[in-house]
């Protein structure tokens, strides 16, 4: 079916300000779907209270109110604006709940107002907890045992019924808030008050804990005309229990057996197609890592932060097709690079996403991780392996790490670090790396901290080679297999009491640089050239060096506090700067969530950590006229001296 003629003007409402479990993916997501429209030529209205995003740049949308999120004030514009259509699954959980103000005040029907995309009774299906129930149990789709209770009274009873430990859900919140698991009365009656309060509708959902089985997402997506497709599916490192914004993710899934995946992928479609969602939708399971029994935690009929690390891990825009959907264009009728949306991605790297977390700025705070998210951001690698992916993610988080060991466990004893990894925390990694180096079995740590054992032995892997590097010092060959497994100059610089300059030396004068490879959504299965990449030691390179004149802008990483999204809406002007002046426009950053990060953005992207060394590589490659540092908040600038002592050109305000 051909889009929609009938309709010209479409209000999008954004997600306002950034909080934590709502970042930078919804600023993506809308920004995407107001060029996305605008594309297809229709008039956009944008209603948003940020003024850090390019969301609410005059460049996004035609006309761009920045008002309070409130029905009162979304009222007032829909009423003068008139538009004849709403999106409302692109600005997170604040423009989904405000759209279901509106539909249920009357204000969309008296100003005549479609709903476009998912339609609200979809939405509701989805989001509400005993309808969710319904809708599963009709498709004979596992949910676990759970009682919707709207007191504390028939909370208790429902807990007592379902039997302990259980985890309490509140409806219609964001991020998980409000949530979390109870081992006994006196647990449950504490975190009850809390999500009865913070339920819009004081309802929460107490269910049977599983805390333990893996934890398997998938991002899927349809159109009206019932054409449905998995855009990929990613696999928690941490088992259930942790907020899966919270959580170490890997994308595809790496443990699960054929039968598993295609379970699982049926499960996800069916419940798209029976829901009615047209466009994007995240689908979460439980998997018993035992058996192949399942049951479904929730579906997010929406984009989610979730959808901005599918889209920028497949190549997949997530939130433009979806907006393409919602008015009237068929999967197979929009185009993504040179295939057709309906065109099932196709992925030959390892993703791995660790998000930020803010416990570096509020040190007496707990840094336990549970069912509600407490990370402020996110950055994503890609590499050829889990090791390399790993590494370069941990390198890419800017907390002083560049490898997976934390001096905070130097002197920590077995006993202590076995109690310490029994819950989650921000920092569990570094500790079950130490428990490897200390020799304590791979059983002891999966008891503790039931992370499937092929992770643990890709963490094993990484702490063996730790000593080949101690045994080598200055060897060529052992920087070649340590760069293979993703470990950085400046730890290898560390064990061999070196610089990490001396280590860049070396591999400079040996010729090892690293190729840099394409996201292209086909695992180049017919040729495409997407300008988007990921380095990795192997000996093709995808990325092809033009003779224009370049200029490479850095991003700003990871949201955190005191870093927002604001770093990310100078990146992009500045890029659309250097385009305009006619030079060739390359970014390097590592944030899934955000505009920069979007191969059309600039003219070439690489998703890589912002340290010296990966930048070093991109420009070694690239040779551009200068690279700017002055525009990616305090990440960038803290490269400017290492860079400028290397003698990369820094244009604008100088070192």
């Amino acid at each position: 079916m051909p889009k929609r003629t009938d309709i010209k003007k479409i209000l999008v409402i954004g997600s306002g300000p950034i909080v934590i479990g709502q970042a930078a993916e919804f600023d993506y997501a809308g920004t995407q779907a107001c060029l996305a429209l605008k594309e297809e030529g229709y008039e956009v209205i944008l209603v948003n209270s940020n003024p850090a995003t390019i969301m609410t740049d005059t460049n996004i949308a035609d006309k761009v109110y920045m008002e309070p999120l409130t029905l009162e004030y979304v009222a007032k514009i829909i009423r003068y604006e008139r538009p004849d259509a709403i999106v409302p699954s692109l600005g997170g959980q604040t423009g989904l709940n405000l759209a279901v103000q509106l539909a249920k005040k009357g204000v969309l029907a008296e100003c005549d107002v479609e709903i476009l995309g998912t339609s609200f009774e979809s939405i509701e299906r989805a989001e509400d907890r005993e309808l969710f129930k319904e809708l599963c149990e009709s498709l004979g789709e596992p949910v676990l045992p759970s009682v919707i209770a709207n007191n504390m009274k028939e909370g208790l009873e429902a807990a007592e019924r379902i039997g302990y430990p259980v985890v309490l859900r509140p409806a219609f919140t964001l991020g998980g808030t409000g949530g979390g698991f109870a081992d006994n009365e006196e647990e449950f009656r504490e975190i009850m008050r809390n999500a009865l309060t913070l339920s819009p509708v004081h309802q929460v959902l107490v269910e049977k804990s599983i805390k333990g089985f893996k934890e398997i997402e998938y991002e899927v997506m349809r159109d009206a005309n019932d054409t449905a497709i998995t855009i990929c599916n990613m696999e928690n490192i941490d088992p259930v229990g942790v907020h899966t914004g919270d959580s170490i993710v890997v994308c595809p899934s790496q443990t699960l057996t054929n039968k598993e995946y295609q379970l699982l992928r049926d499960s996800a479609l069916k419940i798209i197609r029976e829901l009615k969602i047209e466009g994007g939708c995240n689908v979460q399971y439980a998997l018993d890592p035992h058996s192949f029994n399942y049951y479904l935690i929730e579906v997010n009929p929406r984009v989610s932060r979730s959808s901005a690390l599918a889209s920028k891990a497949s190549g997949y825009p997530i939130a433009r097709v979806s907006a393409k959907i919602a008015v009237g264009l068929r999967l197979d009728e929009i185009q993504i690079a040179n295939t057709p949306a309906s065109f099932e991605p196709a992925l030959d790297y390892v993703v791995t996403k660790i998000a930020r977390f803010p416990f570096d700025k509020f040190a007496t705070a707990q840094n336990t991780l549970g069912t509600q998210m407490k990370a402020t951001g996110e950055v994503m690698s890609v590499g050829r392996t889990l090791e390399e992916s790993l590494l370069k993610a941990v390198r890419s988080l800017e907390t002083g790490v560049c490898h997976i060991y934390h001096k905070k466990f130097d002197d920590w004893d077995t006993a202590r670090l076995l109690e310490y990894i029994r819950t989650a925390t921000d920092d569990r990694l570094y500790a079950i790396a130490q428990l490897i180096r200390l020799g304590v079995d791979l059983g002891m740590v999966y008891n503790a901290t039931k992370i499937d054992m092929f992770f643990l032995e890709k963490f094993k892997h990484i702490v063996e080679f730790e000593e080949v590097i101690r045994n080598n010092p200055n060897s060529i060959e052992t920087i070649r297999d340590a760069k293979l497994l993703g470990i950085s100059d400046k730890y290898i610089a560390q064990v061999w009491g070196c610089t990490e300059h001396d280590i860049y030396r070396m591999r400079a004068e040996n010729n090892i640089y690293p190729v840099y490879k394409m996201i292209d959504t086909c695992a180049s299965e017919f040729s495409s050239y997407v300008p988007y990449f990921y380095s990795t030691y192997e000996a093709e390179n995808e990325s092809v060096v033009s003779d224009r004149k370049k200029i490479v802008v850095l991003g700003s990483g990871p949201i955190r506090i005191g870093q927002g999204v604001e770093f990310d809406y100078s990146t992009v002007h500045a890029i659309w700067s250097i385009r305009r002046a006619g030079y060739e426009a390359i970014i390097i950053n590592n944030n899934p969530e955000t505009v920069s990060t979007d191969y059309t953005t600039s003219d070439k992207l690489y998703f890589e950590p912002l340290t010296v060394e990966d930048v070093m590589n991109v420009i070694n490659l690239e040779k551009p006229e200068g690279i700017v540092v002055s525009l990616g908040g305090q990440t960038a600038i803290n490269l400017a001296e290492p860079l400028h002592r290397l003698g990369v050109p820094i244009i604008g305000t100088d070192v």
